[in-house]
């Protein structure tokens, strides 16, 4: 068993022998490096999405996802490679046929894996990749995939004369309605538009990926002739929408709705001119219309009240949404058209569009329904950052004549830390130097960091057992002795516990995992509930956050020690209770108003 440690790409020491092993395999422990990366925090669910798609591309690998800040964890054994990914896409949607069209083949040294499958939507959902890379923005890939689609299909709807029959000519875009497909290839050394690797332009690959779809789908249409007769009838079907969304954009354009002749009468439009000084607020019903045209500046800030529900766009095609009045109302209010014809974003007539809705299921559904609306229609509008979402205050504090409202629990927390924090003073012992104004705040935001820790953490770990390690019960597991020792330790400052819940401290080696750790079992009404304190544990943020807080806050109180706030003051023998009278006196004098959300 060896470790290297590394820090910037360069050896900190020699390679190590720690012991001898039956495993097999490297481990890999890394942290972003926040000189390099400008922000270093970690969402659960980009990585969950990411680790997702490798599980499908790269079929049999196996990739467990753990969160140890919420004990949140996923485990990643994906089978089926792309075929497995688009049924994995498709799982919420309705799909037109049993049978998922597959190919896989290499060509000039290029190896393509594509899976294609039609559902009732009317979105083209399609998933690109080069080396397992994603390309958001397609590319010669991509150019391939659809000229093969296109070619084979008109073929096979000329041959079988099923436009000719239904009196409509398709397009590309007509296949493409209502498609979900991943295409994976490999290359050997790729070329992409960018550092950010959104476009493959790599120009031998169109080639390859064109020539193994067309014959792969060639012999598909001809060998299930039901799956290719339903694909067929929804081509045809979109054509048909396509010619009845035409017809009704012209008359549409005739009216002067989608040139922004004319404006909505219930839009209360402001005096300023220049849209990067402009902003909309797209409110629910007239009544919430009524209140915010009453607290608006008219000189920069617009209102649009809509009434009832917005279309749901995700399940109505382009014909549909002309004749929807809510629909049509807010692309006149903006003034930048719709449509691949009629688009254009130089023309929006607001460069900030507030959506405030009501604080309800009802708000949260009108706002989905709008920032879908926005997102298929007019995408670059929210890449530009035009787009915002109002939030609702939770709670008003009054404290004397200042009013706030804030948004949620934490900015509520940490209002009443500053409220609490106003005119107070640390006195931690006797003869002992006062501590008050940033340096008290520092230590009350450590503490307080610290508590939510515990608290999020309590599900998965004995709470006592967390804050004896805030207290500063030290806990070594590098060997067998000093794991023992902190097991005594660790039940002893549990000892009074135990008085009322009966507590074990076990220490305890696992072989395969070659980690000492210990177990914490706490018996309840009959139940016994064990929490593992290992390693993996002490590597974590949260466990560091609590070992610093016992650095911090050891010896800190001594005798005689005092909290003042104001003329009021408190004898105490910690911090902790420092903190708690703190944030209790603060709350004398306030004022708390919760609104429903």
């Amino acid at each position: 068993d060896r470790v290297l440690e590394m820090v910037d790409g360069v050896e900190v020491s020699p390679m190590l022998v720690t012991g001898d092993t039956e495993n097999r395999g490297t481990e890999v422990h890394f942290m972003a490096d926040p000189t390099i990366f400008g922000t270093v925090e970690y969402h659960y669910d980009i990585l969950a999405k990411r680790m997702r798609e490798l599980s499908f591309l790269n079929n049999g690998v196996r990739i467990r996802l753990t969160d140890l800040r919420s004990g949140k964890e996923d485990d990643f054994a994906f089978a089926g490679g792309v075929k497995g990914f688009v049924e994995y896409i498709n799982k919420t949607k309705t799909n037109l046929h049993p049978t998922i069209f597959f190919a896989t083949g290499e060509k000039d040294g290029v190896g393509v894996e594509v899976a294609m499958q039609w559902n009732d939507s009317y979105n083209e959902n399609v998933l690109c990749f080069t080396n397992n890379i994603p390309q958001r923005d397609g590319g010669t890939h991509l150019t391939g995939l659809r000229a093969a689609m296109t070619r084979v299909i008109n073929k096979y709807i000329t041959d079988n004369e099923i436009a000719k029959k239904a009196k409509v000519e398709t397009t590309g875009d007509d296949m493409r309605e209502g498609l979900s497909c991943v295409l994976s290839v490999k290359v050997p050394e790729p070329k992409f538009s960018s550092q950010t690797k959104d476009k493959l332009v790599s120009s031998e690959v169109r080639a390859p990926v064109e020539e193994v779809v067309a014959k792969a789908l060639e012999e598909f249409l001809l060998e299930t002739p039901i799956d290719a007769k339903i694909i067929c009838g929804k081509i045809v079907e979109a054509a048909r929408a396509r010619d009845a969304a035409r017809k009704a954009r012209e008359m549409t354009r005739r009216k002067g709705v989608l040139d922004g002749v004319g404006l909505p009468g219930k839009l209360a439009d402001c005096q300023e001119k220049d849209p990067a000084k402009c902003e909309i607020y797209i409110v629910e019903g007239d009544s919430a219309g009524g209140s915010a045209k009453q607290g608006r500046d008219r000189k920069f800030q617009a209102i649009l009240p809509l009434r009832g529900k917005v279309l749901n766009v995700e399940k109505a095609r382009y014909d549909k949404l002309l004749s929807s009045e809510q629909i049509v109302t807010l692309v006149t209010a903006l003034g930048c058209g719709i449509g691949k014809d009629d688009y254009n974003l130089d023309k929006l007539r607001y460069h900030r569009i507030i959506i405030m809705t009501d604080a309800d299921v009802d708000g949260a559904h009108i706002r989905t329904l709008l920032l879908t609306f926005l997102y298929r229609q007019m995408p670059d509008m929210i890449e530009r950052g035009y787009v915002y979402i109002a939030q609702p205050p939770l709670y008003k504090i009054k404290a004397g004549k200042d009013e706030r409202y804030l948004k949620d629990d934490v900015e509520l927390n940490a209002h009443m830390l500053r409220l609490a924090l106003q005119g107070s003073e640390l006195v931690p012992g006797e003869n002992a130097a006062v501590i008050s104004g940033d340096a008290l705040g520092e230590l009350a935001r450590s503490y307080l960091l610290s508590r939510s820790v515990i608290d999020r953490l309590s599900r998965l770990y004995d709470p006592a057992a967390l804050e004896a390690i805030m207290d500063g019960v030290a806990i070594d597991l590098s060997n067998e002795a000093s794991t023992e020792a902190s097991a005594k330790a660790l039940h002893a400052a549990l000892h009074d516990e135990a008085l009322k819940n009966e507590v074990r401290v076990v220490p305890s080696y696992d072989p395969v995992r070659e980690q000492r750790s210990l177990h914490v079992e706490r018996t309840h009404h009959g139940n016994v509930r064990v929490s593992v304190i290992d390693q993996e544990f002490q590597h974590t943020a949260d466990y560091q956050q609590l070992v610093a807080t016992a650095n911090t806050f050891t010896g800190l109180i001594g005798e005689g020690a005092v909290i003042k706030r104001g003329e009021r003051s408190m004898a105490v023998s910690d911090f902790k209770s420092a903190m708690k009278w703190l944030l209790a006196d603060a709350e004398r004098n306030v004022s708390k108003q919760r609104y429903k959300g």
